[in-house]
């Protein structure tokens, strides 16, 4: 077994964030000491407070049978899974075959009760193997999923868990770079079965917007959603992703996507949400009916004030839509500083690019360069080939070698199922970012790919171990004015850029604390100096990040923060990152974690 969950890794970094020789426990939390100091925590298996078996047979019940231990696919690999509840034998040799061939497809991943495409925070001790006396064990895995059918079903498990004082999990697909879609000793709801989408003609709801619109259910994809709609003539803002939820991470987190640059972010979009309290009461909220709420729940943080069941959101005409794809790699090129001047050249377009209407998408990894694709909505192929001509016409003079596909579409759903790709699963990695500004791109272009190199190579031992994937939007372009709790220099954006680092597998406690610290302190510092007008994304960045309150959302935490302590006092609902109840502006991360340790520390 792994010495110690990477989770930990990274609490470590931040324990020092935790006020030390606390006597009292905040109310409703099991006191704990570590290392000298005292810890407020949820109630963990092997606690005298956790369920005893009756009563998880009563919830059983009550959600209709829909109640099940996780037990991770990956298990049918193995001979036995040693889970925190015993030790079951698991193997299954056809199911195992199954779980190979799909474990690194995404709509796969997002079909099943509890995985996360991304291993990192799961700690990844079960995974697929030809070897199955290996061990596999549960890792940062919830406990028991719920995997809900009615919306009484999500009530009866946050009841449950509010009842019980458990850590709550609000899960759709675990399209999750930072571990809010797991937690040790967690009670997962899988939202993934809610698939309603039902189109508006006009909506007549609060608000001055009398629109097309479309309602979603919790466990709407990308894909599935611009389909539907394309079918009655419309198009909605989706992440750039086919296989993200919609309703929940997304759009709590704010949401950008290849319509972005033209209608805003998704939590944008929003003109009403049904929820579930943490108090298990049901609530329309909108722009009449508790305003503060409605506005932070678009963008405010996922799973931090109530759990979202639907949301009704603007939708668009259909439009016509051209694309592009740039390539730049070193197959055609022998001297990096030409690539690098390759990737200069482009990024020094980009303010051009998003104040021209276009969004795009873009990736640095060791030797390749592409940009899939650049999307034009509503202009022709022609337009779009006259705005990247500046671009091409400076990469010609410098002699950069690149190759250029252009293509027109009949309608943005056309370009979308063409040109955006499912991102894979399995990766086992940390994830930074920062976002630069027009200002950013402006004055410090070449600051900002020497930082582009920095992430890449970010240490003599690890040259070549990062990547970068890159968005160029602007959601201020049409919409200077949110209306949702995003961070207000979303309006002045043009790139948001994630950092990526690979953590070896089976990497032992101090190699995962050491990559944290080079992601934190080294790739993301490169970003951060290089864009001094920037801040970054809460659903795509480092959590453990200095100052993550004010990188996350500015002068508005403060409201936010107040707001989950009126909706959420107890933090019912715990995700990594996001406004918290408690005192302390940097505590909760490392808490939540060294919770988690205090007690998992036999199964590490």
């Amino acid at each position: 077994m792994a010495r110690l969950s990477s989770i930990l890794a990274s609490a470590l970094l931040l324990v020092q964030a935790v006020q030390a020789g606390a006597s009292k426990c905040p109310s409703g939390l099991v006191p704990r000491e570590w290392e000298g100091r005292q810890y407020g925590c949820k109630c963990y298996v092997g606690d005298s407070c956790w369920p005893k078996a009756k009563a998880w047979n009563q919830l059983k019940t009550t959600v209709e049978g829909n109640l099940q231990v996780h037990v991770p696919p990956e298990a049918a690999c193995h001979n036995t899974f040693e889970g925190p509840l015993g030790t079951l034998n698991t193997f299954d040799a056809d199911k195992c075959a199954e779980v190979t061939a799909n474990y690194g497809d995404e709509q796969w991943s997002t079909d099943q009760p509890a995985l996360n495409l991304w291993k990192y925070f799961t700690n990844n001790t079960c995974t697929v193997t030809e070897n199955p006396s290996e061990p596999c064990t549960l890792g940062y895995y919830g406990v028991y999923v719920i995997t809900a059918k009615k919306h009484a079903h999500i009530k009866a498990g946050v009841d449950f868990a509010r009842t019980h004082n458990l850590r709550l999990i609000i899960r759709n697909t675990g399209h999750d770079f930072i571990g809010r879609s797991t937690g040790w000793g967690a009670l997962i709801i899988n939202t993934h079965s809610f698939q309603d989408i039902d189109i508006i003609t006009s909506f007549s709801g609060p608000g001055n917007y009398d629109g097309p619109a479309v309602k979603i259910g919790a466990g709407v994809q990308g894909r599935q959603l611009v389909r539907t709609v394309a079918a009655q003539g419309l198009a909605v803002v989706t992440g750039e992703c086919p296989t993200v939820g919609i309703t929940g991470g997304l759009i709590g987190g704010g949401g950008h996507g290849p319509l972005t640059t033209l209608y805003g972010m998704a939590a944008d979009q929003v003109l009403e949400f049904d929820i579930l309290t943490v108090n298990g009461e049901y609530k329309t909220v909108n722009a009449d009916n508790e305003p503060e709420l409605f506005w932070a729940l678009k963008g405010g943080g996922p799973s931090t004030y109530a759990v979202v069941l639907s949301a009704t959101i603007r939708a668009f005409p259909e439009l016509i839509a051209s694309g592009a794809d740039l390539f730049i790699n070193t197959t055609v090129i022998s001297d990096e500083a030409v690539f690098w001047e390759g990737v200069r050249i482009f990024h020094k377009w980009s303010n051009h690019f998003v104040d021209s209407g276009l969004y795009a998408y873009f990736e640095i990894f060791p030797g390749t360069f592409r940009t899939k694709p650049f999307v034009a909505i509503n202009q022709t192929v022609d337009q779009l080939e006259a705005i990247l001509a500046p671009m091409i016409a400076e990469l010609e003079e410098a002699a950069i070698p690149h190759e250029v596909q252009l293509r027109q579409y009949e309608t943005f759903h056309d370009l979308y199922i063409d040109r955006f790709e499912d991102e894979g699963a399995g990766a086992f990695a940390l994830t930074g970012g920062w976002l630069f500004t027009h200002k950013d791109v402006e004055d410090h272009n070449d600051a900002i790919v020497e930082a582009f190199q920095t992430v890449i190579s970010p240490r003599p031992d690890l040259v070549y171990q990062g990547g970068i994937i890159g968005h160029l939007f602007d959601a201020g372009h049409n919409h200077p004015v949110p209306n949702s709790a995003t961070h207000p220099l979303w309006r002045k954006g043009t790139d948001f850029t994630i950092a990526i680092l690979s953590v070896p597998q089976g990497a032992s406690l101090e190699v995962k604390a050491d990559l944290q610290d080079v992601l934190t302190n080294v790739q993301d510092a490169a970003l951060r100096a290089a864009g001094p007008n920037g801040f970054t994304y809460v659903n795509e960045a480092d959590p453990f990040q200095p100052n993550w309150q004010d990188h996350f959302w500015g002068d508005i935490y403060p409201e936010l923060r107040a707001l989950k302590k009126k909706w959420d006092p107890r933090g019912v609902l715990y995700a990594v990152s996001t406004p918290e109840p408690r005192s302390g502006r940097s505590s909760s991360t490392a808490r939540a974690f060294a919770c988690a340790l205090i007690k998992n520390k036999s199964y590490t």
